[in-house]
């Protein structure tokens, strides 16, 4: 009954957001018809030619009726053809998907352990005897404040300005492979392992006031394994709650740092169907997106 039910949710969410996306796109000043011929350099094209283009895509129809008939094609898997290329949606996010999900694999990979360690690295110096430890562990504590803070564009530029520009250490644009995985995956990993630091940081401080740690102490173990042991694992509950705001984090940067980067990843899809009003592939990033998430 339970997983009913969050089945149910989960499809509910999905049709919301789908719903939502297709009533603002058409919300949109613009007409999608003379985007697609103006992006493919076809100015002249006559009234008819317009009207024939309108009924394949189904713009003639009124609004319900456009309504209808896509969620009808995304009930059965149909999702559609781009405005633009002519090319099937479900082709296009086949492409695309695999580079933006390596991408947040990599960034969720790197911000989990920088996140986690930071976490770990605070407590033990704020628990400390030192003073001088514990005013390190305070300046650690303002670290996730500040990687929140930080826009991830800025991140990403000031990252190719240093390492691309200046040193050549990596490619700069359109890199592939693992040297041109590196920089994108390290500014999205940035706002993941704030949050990380953050949630995990509390979670530790709270474990540490429990008895078992007490217990543990009188037994010998050190601060560091205690941390990194029983403390860490008994902390992990209110990180696996937050997955879903890390999904969103990684999905919604994934369309600037792919931006930055130029990657030809789910991110850049979007944007550039966005600008060209290409309907159809905005609905379908929205729709796998939505899924991801849930």
């Amino acid at each position: 009954m339970y997983i009913l039910q969050r089945t149910l949710y989960g499809v509910i969410i999905v049709w919301a957001a789908w719903t939502l996306t297709f009533l603002i796109l058409y919300a949109l000043p613009g007409d999608p018809v003379a985007t697609m011929l103006s992006g493919s350099g076809q100015t002249d094209a006559t009234p008819e030619e317009v009207d024939e283009l309108r009924r394949r895509y189904g713009l003639d129809r009124p609004l319900p009726g456009q309504y209808l008939a896509a969620l009808g094609g995304l009930l059965t898997g149909d999702l559609g053809s781009s405005y633009l290329t002519g090319d099937a949606v479900a082709t296009s996010l086949a492409e695309t998907l695999p580079t933006t999900l390596g991408l947040a694999v990599a960034a969720l990979v790197l911000g989990g352990a920088a996140g986690t360690a930071t976490a770990v690295a605070t407590v033990a110096a704020t628990t400390g005897r030192s003073p001088r430890l514990r005013r390190f562990g305070d300046i650690l504590s303002g670290l996730p404040v500040l990687g929140v803070s930080l826009p991830t564009f800025w991140v990403g530029l000031l990252l190719l300005q240093i390492f691309s520009f200046r040193l050549g250490w990596v490619p700069a644009l359109g890199g592939t492979g693992p040297a041109g995985l590196v920089l994108p995956a390290v500014t999205l990993a940035v706002p993941v392992a704030a949050t990380v630091g953050q949630v995990l940081q509390r979670s530790l401080t709270t474990s540490w006031r429990q008895q078992f740690t007490t217990t543990y102490r009188a037994a010998g173990y050190t601060t560091g394994r205690l941390l990194t042991t029983h403390a860490l694992r008994a902390s992990l509950g209110p990180l696996l709650a937050v997955g879903g705001v890390l999904t969103g984090q990684l999905l919604g940067g994934a369309v600037v740092v792919e931006t930055v980067f130029t990657r030809n990843g789910l991110g850049r899809l979007l944007v550039t169907s966005v600008t060209s009003q290409d309907i159809p592939v905005v609905l379908g990033v929205v729709t796998v997106s939505a899924v991801i998430f849930v």
